[in-house]
């Protein structure tokens, strides 16, 4: 009995050790998944700090570039400025000149005309006019000849008022030549700090773009920049295509033609020139950072030209939108092609066109610039249906 009862208790401590061990097998689990969770936790707030530590410098860097970008823009206008105002004044100044030549040649013939004049009164002097005048056969021949020597005198008078009127014209096309020539020289001055001046801003923003370039936390936080932009562009053009249907649901009312472009731009889809000639440096679609894996959907093509190259409308529409300097974008332009197709235009150094304005195809409406750009001189260019995108590679030659 004794031993039934040992075996039996032995039993019972066996299986309370068997039930006992995944209770602790359990809480061990639990305090390595805590410990775990721990860690994530830890690493999440050293990310969220080192992130927080980062975004000043992300956001002075962005920030610098958009400051150079509209110093380089309102830099590049008063150079433009500058540049025809030189025109301008090189132009009036060559008419100054002529002009001066002019007054001189026919001051000289006015002067050798009274030469002449004076030369023969000196020679005959006055009594030759009194003969010539008492010399007549009768009363009515006196007249004659009174009225004769008056209208003498009187082209004499002309004479000499037109050698002083050409000297007081040559005199002040002088001073106009002087201060033609003081305003050709202060303008060159101009000029010449301002080329001086972009020089410098497009080094400073050259620097700024490597720094980006080469830094992934700026980089990634461009990027998120321009994609802030395209969803700021999307919604541009979806208020646009609302106002375009507005405008033909009020021109079916009154029995107007609702669509003045209807047609003509899907017929062109593979035909369309090129807006600008140039590398293809951003395609359509996905594009990745070769270094950083960091990628960006691209709305449209990035063409590389030189700063200043025309810009053209690839087809003919109206101005909707224009603006010298969208954010993150520069100078910009939307063309309106009718059946809810647009065009837009990005990165302008000069938006040559204005809002309501119509273009053909082919016009200039524009020049390329480098405003927003981390990609150099472009232009950014996107063919729309509504606010969705479409590859512009499909629709031009």
């Amino acid at each position: 009995m004794r031993r039934r009862l040992a075996t039996l208790a032995l039993a019972l401590a066996v299986v309370a050790a068997a039930a006992a061990a995944p209770v602790h097998a359990q809480d061990s689990l639990e305090q390595a998944k805590k410990h775990e969770l721990e860690d994530l936790r830890r690493q999440a707030s050293e990310k969220r700090q080192a992130a927080a530590a980062l975004k000043p410098r992300e956001s002075r860097a962005l920030g610098e570039l958009r400051r150079t970008d509209r110093e380089l823009g309102l830099t590049r206008r008063r150079l433009g400025n500058l540049q025809h105002r030189q025109q301008a004044l090189g132009a009036q100044l060559e008419i100054t000149r002529a002009s001066l030549e002019r007054s001189i040649a026919s001051l000289a013939a006015q002067r050798e005309k009274l030469r002449l004049r004076l030369r023969r009164m000196y020679e005959f002097g006055p009594a030759r006019e009194l003969e010539y005048l008492l010399s007549g056969q009768s009363f009515a021949q006196l007249m004659t000849r009174w009225d004769f020597l008056n209208m003498v005198a009187q082209q004499d008078r002309v004479l000499l008022e037109g050698v002083r009127a050409e000297k007081e014209q040559v005199e002040q096309n002088q001073q106009q030549l002087v201060g033609n020539m003081q305003d050709v020289q202060q303008n060159e001055t101009r000029t010449s700090r301002e080329s001086v001046k972009l020089a410098h801003l497009r080094t400073q923003k050259a620097r700024t773009v490597a720094s980006i370039q080469s830094q992934r936390q700026q980089y990634e936080a461009a990027a998120a920049e321009l994609e802030r932009t395209a969803r700021r562009i999307q919604s541009l053009l979806a208020q646009l295509e609302r106002r375009r249907r507005q405008e033909n649901e009020k021109a079916r009312v009154e029995g107007r033609n609702p669509q003045p472009y209807s047609g003509d731009f899907a017929r062109g889809q593979g035909q369309l020139d090129w807006p600008v000639r140039g590398e293809l440096v951003g395609h359509f679609g996905i594009e990745t950072h070769p270094r950083f894996g960091t990628q960006i959907h691209n709305d449209g093509l990035d063409i590389a030209a030189a700063i200043g190259t025309s810009v053209r409308a690839v087809a003919k529409g109206r101005v909707d939108f224009s603006n010298d300097d969208y954010e993150g974008m520069g100078g910009m332009i939307v063309l309106n092609h009718g059946d809810g197709y647009y065009t837009l235009y990005g990165h302008l150094n000069d938006v040559l066109v204005h809002n309501g304005q119509e273009v053909l195809p082919g016009a200039v409406i524009g020049r390329v610039g480098d405003a927003g750009s981390l990609k150099g001189p472009i232009l950014h260019f996107e063919v729309r249906k509504g606010s969705a995108a479409l590859n512009p590679e499909s629709w031009l030659r």
